[in-house]
């Protein structure tokens, strides 16, 4: 969680701008952030002055967002999933999912967030965010993305991009949702790359008889491929959105 919070990328202004004005969101607006984690997206969110319920269900991930939010106006955490967010019955103007789409049940969730909306004119009422990492380009992002074929755990089944492919998004929407992107990056040292790393779910964990073989295999990819210390992930912030 500590790594999550600390390493995980934010999302760029103009995107986190552009999900306002898709879902026709305005100052006091209600939002659930489904799969809100460390509260990441909430947090750009409740800075636009929205109101965010945040819906969690994983305990370490909830407190941490609760650490850093807590006392913001309109901020609320709630300890539900996509599928049963506990929020009462069409209580939100629009439902938004960053980085979580990939761990929610489609058909269950789609009820719930019909089940929680409130009717709205707006363009859209749901919004899917990712921060889609590019997986070649540069030695290091080659590098990268052939260590996690060979050593990460399950990575071909979360990666977000089998989702986008496999009919996932239009079974949610009913119909094929609009696609907005714009690029992001980040740059690391050592110890932010080892932290970056280490907060995706399929990098083997410290009790994993990977562990050690994943890491020492990172560390060598950077000492052949960083520019001045330093290696830089590159993203394309993609935006799934329309009205369910």
């Amino acid at each position: 969680v500590a790594d999550y919070a600390k390493h995980r990328p934010s999302y760029p202004a103009e995107a986190v701008d552009f999900v306002v004005r898709a879902l026709g969101l305005a100052r006091g607006s209600a939002v659930a952030d489904l799969g809100s984690g460390t509260g990441i997206f909430s947090a750009s969110l409740l800075d636009r002055g929205v109101h965010v319920r945040a819906v969690e269900p994983n305990a370490p991930m909830r407190q941490a967002a609760e650490g850093a939010l807590a006392g913001r106006e309109g901020f609320s955490s709630h300890g539900g999933s996509a599928e049963s967010t506990c929020l009462p019955g069409h209580s939100v103007d629009a439902v938004v999912a960053a980085q979580a789409f990939h761990w929610f049940d489609p058909p269950r969730a789609r009820s719930e967030c019909q089940r929680i909306l409130r009717p709205t004119s707006a363009e859209a009422n749901v919004a899917l965010v990712w921060n889609a990492r590019r997986e070649s380009g540069t030695p290091f992002l080659d590098g990268y993305e052939q260590l996690l074929l060979h050593r990460a755990v399950d990575y071909a089944q979360v990666r977000h991009q089998g989702v986008a492919s496999s009919g996932a998004l239009s079974a949610f929407f009913g119909g094929t949702p609009k696609r907005w992107s714009t690029p992001s990056v980040q740059v690391f040292d050592w110890a932010g790359l080892r932290g970056r790393a280490a907060s995706s779910s399929y990098v083997p964990a410290p009790s994993h008889p990977q562990h050690e073989v994943f890491f020492g295999e990172l560390r060598a990819l950077f000492d052949r491929a960083n520019e001045g210390g330093v290696v830089r992930f590159e993203y394309d912030v993609d935006v799934w959105y329309g009205r369910l």
